[in-house]
Order: C-alpha cells, then structure tokens, then sequence
C-alpha cells in the first residue's frame, strides 16, 4: 500500500494529545477561576475556531456542487480554480483528523459528526478518478493530479485504519460483555449470529468497505478484512484451548501430551461449524452487501484455510501410533467430523464446498480406519497375555477386567459410532473365531457386533487355558465361575453388548457358569460325602465301630482341609458367594446330621465322642460362611 509515511507518527502524536485534553466545559471552568480575563480570551478563540470550522464545512460543501458540474461534463476541459480551493480546505479539516482509538467497547461516534469525512472520501474518489482518467495525457496538469491522488492516499489510508480499528473491535466488545453479564446477554440477544459488532458498527464497517472498493482501494481492503478476522478467529479458539500446531510437532508429542490436545480441538470444531461459520458468513454478506461475490470469495479464503489446519490435526492424530487406550479419543474426533459435516454444504460455494467436503470425507476415513485397528489390537493383546502364574484363590483375571470394562465403556459410549466405523471402513469381514458354535447366525449380525463376539469368544478360550494352571480341579472351577460370573453381569449391564451378542449366547454363558458350579461341588463337597456312606459300616446287623470311627475321623480331616485351603479362595461376587455358601450347606449339613443323629450313639460318650465328633451341624453351617472370602483363618472353636 502507498501510505503516506508520515501519516502513522502525526497521527498517533494528535491521538495523545487528544487522549491528555480535558473537556472542553471543564478547561473554560477552571480558567475563568484563575484568570478570567485570559478565559475570556480563550472563549472567544475558541467560539472563533467553531465559526472557522462551519466556514470550512459550508465552503467545501459549496465548493464541491461547484466542482460536480466540472465532473459532469457542463464545464469545458479546463480545470477550474475552485479544484485548488476545495483541495485546501481538504487538507486543512483532515490535517485535523486523529487516528481511531480502540475503545473498551463499540466506538461511539460523535453526536455533531454528520459524517463529512466520508463525504470527502467519496469526493476525492470522484475527482481522482475523472482527473486522472480525462487528463491523463495532459503533462501540464501533471502537479494538480498528482496533489488530488497524494490527498486520495491520505484519506484513504485514514479510512483503512477507521476499518480495520472497527473490524478489531469485536475482541474488545468480548472482552465488555465479559465484564458486564447482562449487557452481553442484550447483546447476544439482538444480534445471536455476529461475532460482536453492534448495527451501527456494521453499517460503517459497510460504508467504508464501499468506499474503499469505489475508490479503487479494494485490495487494501479485503487483506485488513482478512488479517483482522483471521486474527480474531485464531484468539477465539485460543480461549477454547486450541492452538495451531504444526504436523511434524503433533507427530513428535508423547500420548499424554496428544491426548491432552484432542478435546480443545473438538470444542473448537463443534463452535466453529455450530457458531463461527455461519457468523463469518453473515458478517461478511453484511459488510460487502453490494458485492456478493467478493463477500462470498473472503469468506470462503478465510475459513477454508482454518477448515484445513483443523483437518489437519486430525489427519496428524491418525498417523500417530497405534494403542488400545487411543480407541475413545479417535471416536470423538470421528463423531465430531461426522457430526458437523453438513455446516459446509449450507456456507461455502459448491466448488470449495465439494473440496473440503472430499478433504473431511478422507480424513474422517483414515481416522474410522485407524479406530478399527485399533479396536482389532484388543484381540492381539488378549493374545499376548500368556503369564502362567495363576490368579490367587481363583480370582478374576486381571485380563477380564480390562477386556470387559473395555468392551463396555466402548459399547455404552460408542456403539452407534462403532456399527457405522465398522460398517463404512472394513475392509475385510473379520473371520469368525473357530470356538464359536454359533458362526451360523452371524449373518445377520453387523461387522461390529461379530468382532465384539470374536474378542468375547477369544477371551474365553484365554481363561480357560489359564485355568489349567491350577493344580485344584476346583480351585480351577472357582476361577471359570469367577470369570465368567464377571463377563455375565458386565454384559447384562450393558444392553448394548447383550444386543450384540443376543440372547442365545447369554443363555449359553448362564448354562456353562452353572456347569462350573456343579463341578467344583464334585470336585469337593462330594468327596466329603463319601465319608457320610453307610456302606460298609453294617455287617451281619450290627454297627462296626472301627469303620464307624474311621469315617468320622477321615470326614473331620477332610472339612479342616477344604476350611483351610478354601478359606483363602476368592469369590468377589457377593450373590455368587452367598448362592455358594447355600447350595454348600443344602448338600452337606442335612447329610450330616443325618449320619450323626444315626450313627453317634455307637461311640462310648465322653473321649471318644470329642475324639471323633468334632463338629456339631452348627458348627459346619459357620464354618461354610467363612469359605471363600480370601483370607486364611483357622477354625473357630467348635460348639459344644
């Protein structure tokens, strides 16, 4: 831009002055205390300042219907005096000129102000034109012309910064409304779609882009219009907590430091496509009303570059390496890519439109892609867990936890999103996992809902290899009735997964729980029977009391065993532990008391009977309540 070089330091030098003044009324007050005579002076000066002023006023005004018939074409091809006359008096008011000073809120222009400063502009835009246009050949009125453009420069180069000072203005009306709730709220109100300007800030800001553009200033103005939204936009989703961050930086920051930058730059989008679009959009439509197409063409350079740089934090988040706890924060930046889509078919023109919307539609699918490998890594980790050290006392694997919270924070949170994932972005069809009896029926299962099956069914297979590494059948049950009781209530508390899986396989899982449970009962509450047989203990119809005593003393051992060693197993399911501790006790204490009240009376009373007969049914019953709670006690004392 050719500015007047010296504009910006005269100009700021009478902003200080006028900034320092005091009121006019106050200044004459305080004189006339001190020296009235000299305020009496100094009223009359200033009362001859005003008449000078309206003298300037009414003779450019004069001048100027004088000058329209020279540019109309009624006068001859001579240039008259009154051009020299009209360019001083110009001169003289803009010398007086003061640059715009952002205030805290909306400029408010002064009440005598009839706007004569942009009837000049208008003036010397159509004096700078014709003169330059009818007399350009003519080398004797070179000086004049070049006096009308250095004056045009100066006005316009004023009026470039009126501009841009008011465009500037909406992050200083933020600021106000931050300080005063109800004023932005009135505010927001009256006018919900612009980025802060009041109406009489927007019809001057349309004023001046007119004037600009007539004056042949256009380019001026379309790059403040751009630098200063660009600018504000960019402070805007800074408060958001999103800022510009290059690609090569986004691939070199650790997970933590990523994760951290991912939800400022989904608030940023949603505001951008839900707000800042269409507020830009309106703004610039409203500031350069007479020119759609330029309106149209800003708007369109202005966002699709910051369209672009939020595209492409996302597209820098898919390269970056691959890891299960990734998976949540790739579906919001699908969703919210998803989601916002249609904001850009209703803005931009078509052309531009169909460009972001290809480079959204590619980026969105490098993202589903990667959030598919992603959930497919699960697999790959349930794979690698192969540590043979057991669970202590039967417990849940630490590998079912994470697996099943996994699935179900996925499936609660993410299902819709995962279905469409799968649904658009497999590649493949994943295989059906070969311990799957069911695979029949998964044709009518979605891609998401037969790789849900597929990790499930792959989890189940991992435990029951894990639980081989216990060297008790029934220490082994305990862990497949854990595991699976577990994976059972995660499921049907989440009807998401219960859905994807279907009720047939829940009834499955119900059925193979139960069948644990009747094996661990096996495996030891049966044997503990046997020494309850009557077989063997009669003979020729009488009771033989060295079998008799040997029963008692190999079912006395056994129990303390199964207290001991059961005591410290785990069953974390309280209902599971109580449907336990029952099903124990209906088995064993009627058999027992049973083969008491029978068989008791054949020992002598007295040594023999506390040698032999340590428990009473009682005693069993309290004993059973103290199996499974993961801590090794010993027998409490016996009831007598």
């Amino acid at each position: 831009m050719n500015h007047n070089p010296d504009k910006s330091s005269s100009f700021k030098s009478r902003d200080h002055d006028h900034k320092n003044s005091v009121p006019r009324a106050e200044s004459l007050k305080s004189s006339k205390e001190k020296d009235p005579a000299a305020a009496d002076k100094n009223e009359t000066n200033e009362q001859g300042g005003e008449a000078k002023e309206a003298e300037i006023k009414y003779t450019l005004e004069k001048a100027w219907e004088d000058i329209q018939h020279f540019l109309s074409g009624e006068e001859a091809l001579e240039i008259p005096d009154i051009i020299d006359k009209y360019l001083d008096l110009v001169e003289h008011k803009v010398s007086r000129l003061e640059v715009p000073e952002k205030s805290k809120g909306c400029p408010v222009p002064d009440p005598e102000d009839d706007g004569w400063f942009h009837k000049v502009v208008e003036q010397m835009s159509k004096l700078h034109r014709h003169v330059s246009t009818v007399f350009k050949s003519d080398s004797s009125r070179g000086p004049l012309i070049n006096r009308i453009g250095r004056i045009h420069q100066r006005v316009m180069s004023y009026l470039e910064d009126e501009f841009r000072v008011l465009l500037e203005e909406s992050r200083t009306v933020g600021a106000a409304a931050d300080q005063s709730p109800d004023a932005g709220q009135d505010q927001a109100k009256e006018e919900p779609n612009f980025p802060g300007y009041s109406k009489q800030v927007l019809a001057t800001l349309n004023k001046i882009s007119k004037l600009m553009i007539s004056g042949g200033y256009e380019f001026e103005c379309y790059e403040v219009y751009m630098v200063t939204r660009r600018n504000t936009i960019e402070e805007t989703l800074n408060k958001l907590g999103f800022e510009k961050i290059s690609l090569d930086d986004i691939q070199r920051m650790q997970w933590e430091a990523m994760e951290r930058e991912i939800p400022p730059w989904v608030r940023a989008f949603k505001e951008c496509a839900n707000i800042y679009f269409s507020a830009e959009h309106k703004l610039a439509q409203t500031i350069f009303s007479d020119n759609p197409s330029v309106a149209k063409s800003l708007f369109a350079n202005l966002i699709c570059v910051l369209f672009l740089q939020l595209l492409n934090f996302a597209e820098a988040i898919a390269l970056s390496k691959r890891s299960t706890e990734k998976l949540f924060k790739f579906l919001d930046i699908y969703e919210t890519l998803q989601d916002h889509s249609s904001a850009i078919d209703s803005l931009f023109p078509e052309e531009c439109a169909k460009e972001l919307k290809a480079e959204l539609t590619a980026t969105r699918s490098k993202i589903g892609e990667t959030a598919i490998c992603i959930f497919c890594d699960l697999e790959n980790s349930i794979k690698s867990d192969t540590g043979r050290t057991p669970v202590p006392g039967g417990a849940v694997h630490p590998l079912t936890r994470y697996t099943m919270n996994y699935l179900k924070y996925a499936c609660d949170e993410y299902t819709d999103t995962l279905e469409q994932v799968f649904k658009e972005h497999s590649t493949s069809k994943p295989r059906d996992y070969q311990g799957n009896s069911q695979s029949n029926n998964d044709e009518n299962q979605s891609p998401f809902s037969r790789h849900l099956i597929k990790i499930m069914d792959l989890l189940d297979s991992i435990l029951e290899a894990k639980s081989k590494l216990y060297k008790d059948v029934a220490l082994s049950n305990i862990f497949m009735m854990n595991n699976g009781r577990y994976i059972l209530q995660k499921i049907k508390g989440s009807p998401e997964i219960h859905q994807a899986m279907g009720d047939d396989r829940y009834k499955k899982r119900s059925y193979e729980l139960r069948n644990y449970h009747q094996s661990y009962k096996r495996e030891t509450w049966m044997k503990l029977l046997d020494c309850l047989n009557m077989e063997g203990l009669n003979v020729n119809g009488k009771v033989v009391k060295p079998a008799l005593k040997e029963r008692f003393k190999s079912f006395n051992a056994m129990f303390e065993e199964i207290h001991r060693t059961q005591s410290s197993w785990v069953v974390s399911d309280k209902q599971m532990q109580s449907e336990l501790r029952v099903s124990i006790a209906g088995v064993i204490i009627p058999a027992y008391r049973s083969f008491l009240g029978r068989f008791s009376g054949y020992l002598t009373p007295g040594r023999q009977t506390e040698k032999y007969i340590k428990f009473q049914p009682e005693d069993i019953e309290a004993y059973i309540e103290g199996l499974f709670d993961g801590s090794t006690s010993s027998m409490p004392r016996r009831k007598t």
